[in-house]
């Protein structure tokens, strides 16, 4: 075989290979984006700061969606909390640490759909319009101060909570590693690949950053290779309000939520955007 056959033979393979990689990205995208995990990383939850109930809820188009409700011991109304949680998380240990996390605070954890006990499949449409939903839920109780709730996202769900911002009147926000979309993670990840085209769960924070007039509150880890913080310093740089952008030390991907500093500041942060809103007067019954 000459050498012009052969170079045309090596260039026909490594693209016979790429036209295959890229129509399993395509295919696959779903799977390789969102990873639900079924079972509850703690079996029992229980906030020790909260009376808690496992609640139920149904989306726009009549998924079930399953998770927690946590409200304070005192009466109300509270400012509040959503929580949206990463790629493979299943949301019941915030249920065991919101008495550190939220104190005093109506705290709502749910899981995305085909997580936990929630049906369906997830996508970042329906993400983002159950995430709105439950936003407005949790404002409709007589027991919360619609004035200040605040969403909290970490990690996939950082792009969840700043999506909801930018469609509600969110107080604050707070991000735990978050990106500048997920388009640009995972061009990083497969630099041959035209990842722009291809991806339909785009997650384009860095699109909406500048609209959004929230106090917002960045934590990162300090050893980060799932979210390096070139990512997130693109996502910094579009933001008209950055009230904290922090580094938690000893801290990686994973661990960072868990950690007592990582909760610790959290609290103090939400505690301080609510005391600066006043609170609606109290009422004399709550909902069910």
């Amino acid at each position: 075989m000459g050498t012009s056959r052969k170079v045309a033979a090596a260039v026909g393979i490594v693209g016979f290979v790429w036209a295959g990689m890229v129509s399993a990205i395509a295919a696959g995208q779903r799977k390789l984006l969102f990873n639900p995990t079924l079972v509850r990383e703690v079996q029992s939850p229980r906030s020790a700061g909260h009376r808690t109930r496992a609640v139920v809820l149904r989306a726009h188009d009549g998924t079930r969606l399953a998770g927690w409700l946590m409200t304070p011991k005192t009466p109300g109304p509270h400012p509040a909390v959503v929580y949206f949680g990463g790629r493979s998380e299943e949301v019941s240990w915030v249920v065991r640490d919101a008495g550190n996390l939220f104190p005093d605070m109506t705290v709502l954890a749910m899981n995305y759909r085909g997580y936990g006990d929630s049906r369906g499949e997830p996508g970042e449409e329906f993400m983002i319009d159950d995430g709105c939903m439950l936003y407005d839920w949790l404002c409709a109780r007589r027991d919360v101060d619609a004035k200040r709730v605040a969403v909290v996202g970490r990690s996939l769900g950082s792009g969840v909570a700043v999506q909801v911002a930018k469609e509600r009147p969110v107080q604050s926000v707070v991000l735990i590693t978050p990106y500048d979309s997920i388009v640009a993670i995972a061009q990083r990840k497969f630099r041959v690949v035209p990842v722009t085209y291809l991806l339909r769960h785009r997650f384009e924070s860095v699109k909406y950053m500048s609209l959004l007039s929230s106090a917002i509150y960045i934590l990162r880890a300090a050893s980060d290779d799932v979210v390096p913080h070139s990512h997130t310093d693109s996502l910094v740089a579009g933001l008209t309000r950055v009230h904290q952008d922090e580094i938690i030390p000893e801290s990686d991907h994973m661990n960072i939520p868990y950690l007592p500093l990582t909760q610790q500041k959290i609290a103090q942060f939400l505690t301080t955007q609510f005391a600066q809103t006043q609170a609606l007067p109290d009422t004399a019954s709550t909902a069910a």
